[in-house]
Protein backbone atom coordinates (compact mmCIF):
# COMPACT_ATOMS: atom_id res chain seq x y z
CA UNK A 1 0.00 0.00 0.00
CA UNK A 2 1.69 3.16 -0.96
CA UNK A 3 0.94 6.35 1.52
CA UNK A 4 2.57 9.50 1.43
CA UNK A 5 3.20 12.16 3.33
CA UNK A 6 1.48 16.02 3.60
CA UNK A 7 3.52 18.40 5.39
CA UNK A 8 2.86 21.58 6.30
CA UNK A 9 4.50 23.66 9.63
CA UNK A 10 2.34 22.96 11.99
CA UNK A 11 1.31 19.27 11.37
CA UNK A 12 0.23 17.12 8.92
CA UNK A 13 -1.14 14.21 7.29
CA UNK A 14 -0.44 10.68 5.85
CA UNK A 15 -2.70 9.26 2.68
CA UNK A 16 -3.37 5.91 1.52
CA UNK A 17 -5.74 6.15 -1.59
CA UNK A 18 -7.01 2.65 -2.52
CA UNK A 19 -9.36 1.66 -4.77
CA UNK A 20 -9.67 4.86 -5.50
CA UNK A 21 -10.82 6.38 -1.76
CA UNK A 22 -8.39 7.88 0.44
CA UNK A 23 -7.80 7.05 4.02
CA UNK A 24 -6.09 9.90 6.01
CA UNK A 25 -4.00 9.67 9.71
CA UNK A 26 -3.65 13.57 10.82
CA UNK A 27 -1.52 14.81 13.10
CA UNK A 28 0.22 18.04 14.77
CA UNK A 29 3.40 19.00 15.12
CA UNK A 30 3.72 20.62 19.18
CA UNK A 31 7.87 20.98 18.49
CA UNK A 32 10.85 19.64 16.50
CA UNK A 33 10.34 15.91 18.82
CA UNK A 34 7.07 15.51 18.96
CA UNK A 35 3.69 15.25 17.24
CA UNK A 36 0.01 14.30 18.06
CA UNK A 37 -1.95 12.15 16.17
CA UNK A 38 -5.22 13.90 16.59
CA UNK A 39 -7.65 11.69 13.50
CA UNK A 40 -7.87 9.00 11.29
CA UNK A 41 -10.65 8.98 8.56
CA UNK A 42 -11.30 5.65 6.86
CA UNK A 43 -14.26 5.37 4.35
CA UNK A 44 -16.63 2.95 4.85
CA UNK A 45 -15.69 0.98 1.77
CA UNK A 46 -12.27 0.50 2.62
CA UNK A 47 -13.01 -0.66 6.15
CA UNK A 48 -11.37 -4.18 6.92
CA UNK A 49 -8.91 -3.96 4.57
CA UNK A 50 -6.31 -3.15 7.21
CA UNK A 51 -5.69 0.49 5.81
CA UNK A 52 -6.21 2.44 9.54
CA UNK A 53 -3.64 -0.13 10.33
CA UNK A 54 -1.30 0.36 7.48
CA UNK A 55 -1.49 4.03 8.34
CA UNK A 56 -0.65 3.71 12.21
CA UNK A 57 2.71 1.62 11.46
CA UNK A 58 3.84 3.86 8.93
CA UNK A 59 3.15 6.89 11.13
CA UNK A 60 5.67 4.70 14.22
CA UNK A 61 8.14 4.03 11.15
CA UNK A 62 8.07 8.21 10.54
CA UNK A 63 8.83 8.88 13.92
CA UNK A 64 11.57 6.32 14.41
CA UNK A 65 13.04 7.84 11.15
CA UNK A 66 12.37 11.63 12.48
CA UNK A 67 13.61 10.58 16.03
CA UNK A 68 10.21 12.12 17.27
CA UNK A 69 7.89 10.81 19.83
CA UNK A 70 4.09 10.33 19.31
CA UNK A 71 0.91 11.47 21.33
CA UNK A 72 -2.15 9.22 20.55
CA UNK A 73 -5.20 11.64 20.88
CA UNK A 74 -6.81 9.78 18.01
CA UNK A 75 -9.13 6.46 19.41
CA UNK A 76 -7.91 4.77 16.97
CA UNK A 77 -4.30 5.13 16.99
CA UNK A 78 -4.24 5.06 20.48
CA UNK A 79 -6.13 1.51 20.72
CA UNK A 80 -3.57 0.61 18.07
CA UNK A 81 -0.31 1.84 20.38
CA UNK A 82 -1.79 -0.24 22.98
CA UNK A 83 -1.67 -3.47 20.96
CA UNK A 84 1.50 -2.85 20.11
CA UNK A 85 4.36 -3.05 23.06
CA UNK A 86 6.78 -2.63 20.13
CA UNK A 87 5.74 0.50 19.50
CA UNK A 88 6.40 1.96 22.91
CA UNK A 89 9.37 3.35 22.13
CA UNK A 90 7.88 6.24 20.02
CA UNK A 91 4.38 6.29 21.19
CA UNK A 92 3.93 8.08 24.98
CA UNK A 93 0.59 6.50 26.27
Amino acid sequence: MDIRNENNTSGGRYVATVEGHEAEMTFSRTSPKLIIIDHTGVPDALRGKGVGQALALHAVEEARLGGWKIIPLCPFFKAQAQRHDDWRDVVNL
